[in-house]
């Protein structure tokens, strides 16, 4: 044990640090972040549009009319279909931020670079023909998740293009009395042409290969890839692991883990919105529902059952003290009293389980939405602070088997992390007991 700590010290802990503080994760993990309240007001029109309640449809339908579910999924697709979009722009904006330039005119020019290499043309089938057409138009696919991976892959280009025009003072200056958002639109011009010109360019030398466009050739090399390992149960595991260990050296493992995998598991939670609102069957087992409400009951690890382990069991005072500040946040999934409570973080007894835990949860929440006991994730974004068992509720379109997986899932991680917290407890009761004897014996010489 103290050889596994001291490795996740001198090398993981270190290595973990540098990534973690890398501009462009940064600016990735944070631009993802600024769709999240987006994709969670859109998910809320959709809970509306298909809640699982007898005679809802011929309630709504006598009030609103006929085309009450089609009205009320509008919001949804002005979310969901405009993902990419708000990708361009806010990783732009994040990494220009770090780079100490004019953020907005620097995501301006990564949306202008976005559309520039996305591709305006949809092929349509008028009614009654075999043909189809190309007709003038952005495809809805392109802007939304699909078009994920070419915003971020354009986003930190078109920044990094504009910095290296602006580092090289290649910028045009206004005088002094010329007012400041006038002298910056100036200053953007230079470096926002050179950034559409190698756009365009670009564009123009992939409409002659067999890729065609960006989001061809990024969708081959990059999305599929990271989508079928994203997606898998073997990537869940190796998030969560991850996670877990970088938890314990000091680091926010979820923060580090999510920022990276978050393109991938959003697209795939939108794909199941799609199957979803076409009742069709859901394709994806693993995404950021499925990590973030079946995983992250409590927290990082599933902490909820140790909680309540703590908050009833305990015997120690400073055991008992920690449970009763831990467990109310622990029901809305933040888990920091106990993280740094505990401690978690390189605590030789307690880091076997909060290991151990995630790697047995992610395992049952598959298998059990795998073989069919549990419903898959309806493509709804739930607040990842909502309680368990609503959280489960809401995030398999109101099934009430997704409740009772989380249910399930606190009690099994009860059950790993009673022996070891029965341990740290009475080893806790032990040190208070000792520290008690010596004070009385202090106090009678």
């Amino acid at each position: 044990m103290n050889r596994l700590t001291q490795f996740l010290e001198e090398k993981i802990m270190p290595f973990a640090g540098r990534v973690g503080q890398q501009r462009h994760l940064q600016a990735i993990r944070d631009g993802i972040i600024l769709t999240i309240p987006l994709v969670i007001i859109g998910s809320l029109f959709l809970i509306l549009a298909f809640l699982p309640i007898p005679g809802y449809d011929g309630f709504m339908a006598s009030i609103f009319g006929e085309n009450w579910s089609a009205n009320l999924q509008l919001p949804v697709g002005a979310t969901f279909d405009l993902l990419a979009i708000f990708v361009a722009v806010a990783v732009a904006y994040r990494l220009a931020e770090r780079y100490k330039m004019d953020p907005l005119s620097v995501a301006a020019v990564s949306l202008v670079s976005f559309m520039l290499v996305t591709p305006y043309k949809i092929a349509f089938t008028p009614e009654g023909m075999d043909k189809a057409f190309d007709v003038a138009g952005i495809p809805l696919a392109l802007t939304g998740s699909k078009g994920m991976f070419v915003a971020i892959v354009v986003a930190l280009l078109s920044t990094e293009i504009y910095r290296a025009i602006v580092k090289r003072n290649f910028i045009i200056k206004m005088p002094d009395g010329v007012p400041p958002a006038v002298a910056k639109s100036f200053a953007s011009l230079i470096p926002g042409f050179a950034v559409v010109l190698t756009m365009w360019i670009l564009r123009l030398i992939l409409q002659v290969t067999p890729f065609e466009n960006m989001h061809n050739i990024v969708g081959e090399l990059l999305g599929k890839p990271l989508s079928l390992l994203g997606g898998s149960y073997i990537g869940a595991l190796i998030a969560v692991i991850i996670a877990q260990m970088l938890w314990v050296t000091g680091i926010h493992g979820q923060a580090l883990v999510w920022g990276i995998m978050s393109p991938v598991w959003l697209a795939l939670v939108d794909q199941n919105r799609l199957a979803y609102t076409a009742g069709e069957q859901i394709p994806h087992i693993v995404n950021v529902q499925f990590m973030d409400i079946f995983y992250s009951i409590g927290g990082s690890g599933t902490t909820l059952g140790l909680a309540l382990i703590l908050f009833f069991r305990s015997r120690s005072k400073q055991m008992k003290q920690l449970g009763r500040l831990a467990v109310a946040p622990a029901i809305f999934n933040i888990n920091e009293p106990i993280i740094f409570g505990f401690p978690m973080i390189m605590n030789p007894v307690m880091m076997i389980p909060f290991i151990l835990v995630p790697i047995v949860i992610v395992t049952v929440s598959y298998f059990a939405m795998d073989l069919g006991l549990v419903a898959k994730t309806a493509g709804v974004m739930v607040p990842w602070t909502t309680p368990a068992p609503i959280g489960g509720f809401l995030a398999t379109g109101g099934k009430i088997s997704g409740a009772v997986l989380q249910l399930v899932n606190v009690i099994i991680s009860a059950a790993i992390y009673y022996p070891f917290i029965m341990i740290w407890d009475r080893q806790k009761l032990r040190e208070e007991r000792e520290f008690s004897g010596t004070d009385s014996s202090s106090k009678s010489a």
